[in-house]
């Protein structure tokens, strides 16, 4: 997982990040309340894919955008 724009220009978009998910999912027996962080970063990410590229845009990292308003919302990551 590297700097936001070079994620956001990575092929597939975002993908640094989703393994970065799976790698900490891996070492915490499948915890999701141990890979908040790696879970921001990557709904981060996505954010700016889609701010860049528009809401067309496709990336199999990512959720599509309206569930990802919504779970930005629900992490207080946007309002």
């Amino acid at each position: 997982m590297g700097e936001l724009k070079d994620d956001v220009k990575y092929d597939p978009p975002c993908h640094p990040r989703a393994c970065a998910i799976q790698t900490c999912l891996t070492k915490n027996n499948y915890k999701e309340e141990r890979c908040q962080a790696q879970l921001d970063a990557l709904y981060e990410c996505c954010n700016a894919f889609y701010k860049e590229r528009g809401e067309d845009a496709q990336t199999p990292s990512c959720p599509k955008p309206s569930l990802l308003k919504v779970k930005l919302k629900q992490r207080g990551l946007q309002s």
